[in-house]
């Protein structure tokens, strides 16, 4: 008798029916599907955003050196310098943004509204500044190099580029609108998801 209540109960609980078991198994299985496809859709649409992103710095990185290289007269090199200088801002600011706004998000260490200033300056800084920076590093470096435009005085070579190509470099104005405004929609978008994923998988335990 001393055996089957033991049995029957373990440290007072009652033991689990066979039944009890299989109904058990398939909710428990459902409820980790539906995280899995949670954590799925919020990280593809996390991916596209970022993509998307670094994919704009690229082409801000190939208007600032179309219009150096216009402004410069330099017609050497061209793969060379396209290949950097798309290259080069689209991982920085899929790196950045990753570690700005992706990894702080999933630590919880940061508001909306930090969301969002991350995410707008990422592609301030990594979509149009670094891009534009180093495309006028680049081209005006192969000036120098092949004579295609005077040599600019000492102590006043910054100057003197910047008014080379002062009209045209107003070009840039548009990638910064664009990359602003796409920031702050893409960490309003970001943050969206991380809380309703959130949400979603709380209520589901």
């Amino acid at each position: 008798m001393q055996d089957i209540r033991m049995a029957t109960y373990t440290h007072g609980q009652p033991s689990v029916s066979l039944g009890d078991e299989k109904f058990r198994r398939p909710m428990v299985i459902e409820i980790i599907e539906k995280k899995m496809e949670y954590l799925r859709k919020e990280k593809t649409l996390n991916v596209y955003g970022t993509v998307f992103f670094g994919t704009a710095a690229s082409f801000s990185g190939m208007l600032a050196n179309f219009i150096f290289r216009h402004c410069f007269k330099v017609k050497h090199d061209a793969l060379k310098t396209y290949a950097s200088v798309t290259t080069l801002p689209f991982l920085s600011t899929v790196v950045a943004y990753k570690f700005l706004v992706t990894d702080a998000l999933y630590l919880g260490n940061i508001s909306q509204e930090n969301c969002v200033l991350r995410s707008s300056l990422v592609g301030i800084v990594c979509g149009v500044l670094y891009p534009t920076g180093l495309a006028f590093s680049k081209t005006g470096r192969l000036a120098v190099k092949y004579h295609t435009v005077p040599l600019p005085p000492k102590g006043r070579v910054l100057l003197y580029w910047l008014l080379l190509c002062q009209t045209e470099v107003k070009a840039m104005m548009i990638p910064l609108v664009f990359q602003t405004v796409f920031g702050i929609f893409n960490g309003l978008r970001h943050y969206a998801i991380f809380e309703s994923t959130l949400e979603k998988t709380v209520r589901d335990d």
